[in-house]
């Protein structure tokens, strides 16, 4: 067995992963144990791991397959990596909103990598909430009530796609006019571990299926209020060369936009999915 180390970082979710150079060619119990720490704690985070573009995208291969972003084009030689980007003069960061990743995608990715290039003095956190346990704290009631609905995800949802109209501007990728819509179980079975989570997010979801977006919103905002409390929660402080993955099948996740006047240059991975279930 390696001698990785697996540190809690909050009671709900998140794990820092220690032990490990990423920039070498892991031995596949190493993969595994990984893996193991990411369905346990459902984000791992790893620190110092000074990656070129091809180890990042190698080591990314080891634990799923990367797919292209739909808006945004990868950089230059690795199509797969998306540049998440705040600049000095920008007032509004990329995906600033509590979100999974593209929920309106028809096979949603799997997982999500982030790895810190350039970071502020200060600010520029990541808040990650576990979907387990907002599920598990259910009443039984609305558990079933929820278990028949399913919810339409819309990538035209209006604070998130203001969130990313900065980058499409200077480097639109070929779907960036398209609006994407796909419907997804309110409740989904993790397939690997089989725990039921709450899925549905502020930042796509638009409405419950065969209801109207004025009759889906009450409950809508009940449940964006409820998945978010602080004891589902983690937050993550950054430094360059700092490493996450997150369960999108398990996690939301919220960049905090605290850093007026700086940069921050943050390169992502996404990992293919299947179809919620």
């Amino acid at each position: 067995m390696s001698a990785i180390t697996v540190t809690k970082i909050a009671g709900a979710i998140g794990a820092e992963i220690g032990g490990v150079d990423l920039r070498r060619e892991l031995p596949d119990e190493t993969i595994a144990e990984i893996r193991r720490a990411w369905n346990a704690h459902v984000v791992i985070f790893f620190r110092d791991q000074e990656l070129t573009n091809a180890q990042y995208l190698a080591f990314a291969e080891r634990i799923g397959k990367p797919v292209e972003y739909p808006f945004i084009r990868g950089i230059e030689g690795f199509p797969v990596i998306t540049p998440v980007v705040k600049l000095e003069n920008d007032r509004i960061n990329f995906g600033g909103i509590w979100h999974s990743d593209t929920t309106y995608l028809q096979e949603p990715p799997m997982g999500t990598f982030l790895i810190a290039r350039e970071v502020p003095p200060q600010g520029g956190d990541t808040l990650f909430s576990n979907q387990y346990l907002a599920y598990e704290s259910l009443s039984e009631g609305l558990k079933q009530t929820l278990s028949t609905l399913t919810g339409i995800s819309s990538s035209a949802k209006a604070d998130v796609s203001k969130s990313r109209e900065d980058r499409m501007a200077n480097s639109p990728a070929a779907r960036a006019n398209e609006v994407l819509e796909a419907e997804h179980p309110v409740v989904r079975t993790h397939p690997e571990t089989r725990r039921r989570a709450l899925y549905i997010n502020v930042g796509h979801t638009l409405r419950f299926k065969d209801w109207t977006v004025e009759e889906s919103a009450p409950l809508l905002n009940y449940l964006h209020q409820h998945q978010i409390k602080p004891e589902f929660t983690c937050r993550f402080q950054w430094r360059t060369g700092s490493l996450a993955l997150w369960d999108n099948r398990a996690a939301l996740h919220y960049p905090l936009n605290d850093y007026h006047g700086y940069r921050r240059i943050m390169h992502r991975i996404t990992l293919q999915g299947d179809r919620p279930r």
